[in-house]
């Protein structure tokens, strides 16, 4: 006898299309994420729709379980690919040729016709970019667009890395031309129209390998005391303009990737290394803000306009620390009166509330063949807070001067760059574990928090639990974001605040200029899809920098490998049930210690609320911040993964490792005469 169906169990929906992305598992079922958070709806393989991994699709729910609120359906469209280049091999037959991608996540073949290999041959490993796939087509349809060298592992890995983050790894032959068609000679008509700096002395600071200045600063006496500072931006929106290639491409990517070897940059060199990057001696379009402000750093007034500058020099980080500490060298005393601006305006900065958070940043010396052979760990110096300071201000100038404006009492849709207050279940876990260290906290309102903050990060300065304590505090806040709901910047204790300063390397810095410019000209543009901008900027943002970390991470197990079984200094830096994370003193390096490894020394437990590992018998505990020793027992240049091994420090005494006194492998020997100078 057959059973009655339940009418309520399960429902066609009736209701609108659903946005969202989608993601397909290993067993190739997909999960079409909701952006409002809605619930996701499972797709089948058969209801893609050419849909790939990533893509944002738009979805129709067909079956919905009321009891449950699990939902099933189909893709109807695809609104935009997160990946259009692929890496992985070709197989040639005698009249066509396939593409087999080299991804975790399944995805069909591409067809590639003959005349579109770009002289691959059968088994190359090869860039594909995806070129069509109609609903019509049983295959999608590519074409070649680099063969890599299959022995450089090091540049096939990074270029994967960026591909299977959606950023395109090269330019296409449209946005090629529209750059080089932009022209190189800028008009005296163009300049009239601007204001003039090229006779006051500007110049540019910059890391000592960058090619893209997209700021300068200049500086000039004015009476009364006071001076004239100019903080200038490339004008990229004067080259790049909606609705072209150029600006499609732009908004695409977003951002610039820095990995470890290279640069995948937002814009075309030609824009972003030539007619945009402010070069010493060059004649340049900018976007400026002008500021009139005294000794004191107090700010009298301001304005800003679309400028033109020529540039007396380009400065290194290095070159102008070297002028504070010395106090001599070219522009001296220029650079030594905006330092000491500077830093009074940090300083009025952390007394409104900012938070002082400082973090290490590893960089790779690497070889002519991008193999690593050293670690530097960046500091923050002056010469970096004085630029980072201005910045700020220009770009919290330019928020509160947008947030004015107001057309028909509503506000100018605009991409405010945002921080959140702390969340409160990763905060109150984190103050109670500061408590141990005797560090008290006012949480009554997010003023008292933030001071709280600093009043820790000052106190716990060279102490042991400095490392933990600044890294579990970071983990306690908000992620920044673009939005044009203008909740202010909790981090830097700015009601309002943008990014204004880098348009060469980010697309919200574009979109800045472009209603700046409509605001300044009483004709602010209304972007009804600004809102949807700002949320791809984000995404894109975070992509980049997942794309970093692993590039980051990738560089360091190929560093490590030279080390396998050597033994380190290393500090805990994060713990989990499984074991916990040490970083290398040394190296800046991180790896897992399993819990496995650890079983024969006794029995693990985690203790959530202090960071912890405790051994059941022994008591014994691996806490967040405590220094370990640790063997290195393997490094996964696959997996970018290093496995470490706790040392019990009494094994290692007898041993007397002497791990330090090892060079690198990939390090040039020293030669004879190098070895008796450096003993003399």
């Amino acid at each position: 006898m057959r059973k009655k169906k339940d009418k309520n169990k399960h429902k066609a929906s009736g209701q609108p299309l659903l946005k969202g992305t989608l993601d397909i598992a290993r067993s190739g079922i997909g999960y079409v994420v909701i952006a409002n958070g809605t619930g996701d709806v499972l797709v089948r393989p058969g209801d893609f729709n050419t849909a790939l991994h990533g893509d944002t699709v738009r979805v129709k729910v067909t079956r919905e379980n009321i009891a449950t609120g699990k939902k099933e359906g189909k893709i109807t469209e695809v609104v935009s690919r997160r990946q259009t280049e692929f890496i992985g091999s070709i197989q040639l037959a005698t009249n066509f040729a396939f593409f087999v991608p080299d991804s975790e996540k399944p995805m069909p073949d591409l067809f590639i016709p003959l005349d579109s290999l770009n002289g691959a041959k059968n088994k190359d490993k090869v860039i594909v970019r995806l070129v069509k796939w109609d609903k019509d087509d049983r295959k999608p349809v590519g074409a070649v667009v680099t063969v890599l060298n299959a022995e450089d592992e090091n540049d096939m890995a990074m270029k994967e890395l960026l591909a299977e983050n959606g950023f395109p790894l090269t330019f296409s032959d449209e946005v090629m031309e529209e750059s080089e068609r932009l022209p190189d000679v800028i008009s005296q008509s163009e300049i009239k129209n601007r204001k003039d700096f090229r006779e006051v002395l500007t110049f540019t600071i910059d890391p000592v390998d960058a090619k893209d200045f997209d700021d300068a600063l200049s500086l000039r006496s004015l009476k009364g005391g006071l001076y004239e500072i100019g903080v200038h931006i490339a004008d990229v929106s004067h080259y790049v303009e909606p609705e072209t290639k150029l600006d499609d491409e732009a908004y695409l990517r977003a951002t610039s990737v820095y990995l470890p070897d290279r640069v995948n940059p937002m814009l075309p060199e030609r824009i972003s290394n030539e007619l945009c990057s402010l070069r010493p001696n060059e004649e340049k379009l900018t976007f400026s803000a002008v500021f009139q402000i005294n000794q004191k750093a107090e700010i009298k007034s301001f304005y800003i306009a679309k400028s033109a500058i020529h540039s007396n020099h380009r400065f290194s980080y290095e070159d102008v620390q070297d002028i504070i500490e010395k106090k001599e060298g070219l522009y001296c005393e220029e650079i030594l009166l905006l330092n000491e601006i500077a830093q009074k305006l940090r300083k009025q900065r952390f007394a409104k509330g900012a938070i002082n958070f400082s973090s290490q940043e590893v960089r790779f010396k690497l070889d002519e063949k991008g193999k690593p052979i050293g670690i530097v760990v960046k500091e923050s110096k002056e010469a970096h807070q004085l630029i980072e300071e201005f910045m700020l201000l220009a770009n919290k100038t330019v928020a509160e001067y947008v947030f004015k404006i107001k057309v028909k009492d509503k506000e100018v849709p605009f991409p405010y760059r945002v921080h959140d207050t702390p969340d409160e279940q990763k905060l109150l876990p984190f103050i109670e574990f500061a408590k141990k260290y005797g560090h008290k906290f006012e949480i009554s309102s997010p003023e008292k928090i933030a001071a709280s903050f600093n009043l820790m990060l000052k106190d716990v300065q060279g102490k042991p639990e400095q490392h933990v304590l600044e890294q579990l505090g970071i983990r306690t806040m908000a992620k920044a974001v673009y939005t044009t709901d203008d909740i202010g910047h909790y981090g830097l204790s700015f009601e309002h605040y943008c990014h204004f300063t880098s348009p060469i390397r980010r697309y919200p810095d574009v979109l800045v200029h472009r209603v700046l410019e409509s605001c300044l000209q009483n004709k602010p543009i209304l972007d009804k899809k600004m809102e949807e901008k700002c949320k791809h900027s984000s995404e894109r943002e975070r992509a980049a920098m997942e794309c970093e970390r692993a590039g980051n991470k990738y560089k360091q197990v190929e560093y490590m490998k030279g080390y396998v079984g050597d033994v380190f200094e290393a500090v805990i830096s994060g713990v989990a049930s499984f074991g916990f994370w040490a970083e290398t003193v040394e190296h800046k390096c991180e790896g897992l210690v399993t819990v496995a490894s650890l079983s024969d020394h006794d029995d693990f437990r985690h203790v959530e609320s202090d960071y912890s590992l405790v051994g059941r018998r022994s008591g014994r505990s691996f806490k967040m911040g405590d220094k370990v020793l640790i063997k290195v027992i393997a490094a996964n240049l696959d997996k970018r993964q290093l496995d470490y091994e706790w040392v019990l420090k009494a094994d290692e005494d007898r041993k007397e490792a002497k791990h330090h006194e090892k060079p690198h492998p990939h390090a040039k020997k020293k030669s004879v005469k190098a070895h008796k100078k450096e003993k003399e």
